[in-house]
């Protein structure tokens, strides 16, 4: 089954490309840059992917990202990820890119995106991978810090479709950035957000009232609220689920437990996704591989999963 569904032709929406951090790249970045690791190899760096929740594993992230420092680095990060979106027949992604993550530590906007945007051209050319870059402002910030990170996007604005909302949801409703997603849609961009992983299903109302989104990423939690699944329903809006995730973050306490394919079969537009695969065990197929794995999913079942990843870009 997993060479069948490897071979599937598949869009990933949900991708956050520091999570896309192997360890091994990791550790090469680190030497390269002169950084000293809190791990002594790579196994032991593995090891301590062991998360009970959202936070102790962006506790981890942050840290690993620290290690990308210039535009080659960034460069390097998004070409690895590409090589496996076209080992696995991503042909489309659409990625998000969480700049206060680095100009927060002092690395200046431009180096991130260059970097970043490089290697997405020349996975258009060179592998056939289409793709659209979306900016994404850390929910734990400030509305203000997300103004400024807008500010600094908009020289570049033909390098991003979207802007996204994401890190630690609890306590961060998406009403918090009513003031820069309006902002942004002024300014010509889609909008996503993170909403209903960790956090309520109101929080996806407001995401799609407030913010206007047109995706909704994770969305899971959208199954305890019978008003809000006919709606996603009706209105044929994406979510943009990460299996695998889930259950590493414990937002499912196994994969035997996800609604997904619950959802599929009500008529919900949802799609698989790695979202931060280095640290969750998996790519693409091998969220695919999960649900056939643990929840009996059929071909017929992934074509249509793979079909709506391709319905719901963002650019065609």
């Amino acid at each position: 089954m997993y060479d069948w569904l490897n071979a599937l032709p598949k869009a990933e929406l949900h991708l956050h490309l520091e999570g896309s951090l192997e360890p091994e790249l990791l550790f090469a970045l680190a030497e390269r840059n002169k950084i000293a690791l809190p791990w002594n190899d790579v196994e032991a760096l593995r090891k301590a992917y062991a998360f009970n929740n959202l936070q102790e594993f962006l506790d981890l992230y942050y840290q690993g990202a620290d290690v990308l420092r210039t535009e080659q680095d960034f460069y390097d990060l998004t070409w690895a990820y590409l090589e496996k979106c076209k080992a696995q027949n991503v042909i489309h992604t659409e990625p998000f890119f969480d700049p206060q993550t680095h100009t927060d530590r002092g690395i200046a906007f431009e180096v991130a995106l260059t970097g970043i945007a490089s290697a997405l051209k020349d996975g258009r050319a060179r592998l056939g991978i289409g793709s659209g870059l979306i900016l994404s402002f850390l929910r734990h910030l400030s509305e203000d810090a997300a103004q400024r990170t807008l500010d600094q996007a908009l020289p570049f604005r033909d390098a991003f479709i979207a802007v996204g909302l994401d890190s630690s949801e609890v306590g961060h409703p998406p009403s918090k950035f009513q003031r820069v997603f309006a902002r942004a849609r002024a300014e010509g961009f889609a909008a996503v957000a993170h909403a209903g992983e960790e956090g309520p299903p109101a929080y996806i109302w407001e995401a799609l009232d407030l913010l206007q989104v047109s995706r909704i990423d994770h969305g899971v939690r959208a199954f305890e609220d019978e008003r809000l699944m006919a709606r996603l329903i009706d209105e044929q809006i994406p979510l943009t689920v990460c299996p695998l995730s889930n259950t590493k973050l414990c937002v499912f306490e196994d994969m035997n437990q996800h609604t997904i394919l619950d959802m599929l079969e009500r008529g919900v537009k949802v799609t698989v996704n790695s979202d931060d695969p280095a640290y969750f065990g998996g790519y693409v197929t091998e969220n695919f591989q999960a649900l056939h794995d643990s929840l009996g999913m059929t071909e017929e079942q992934a074509r249509r999963l793979a079909q709506n990843s391709l319905d719901a870009r963002l650019v065609r």
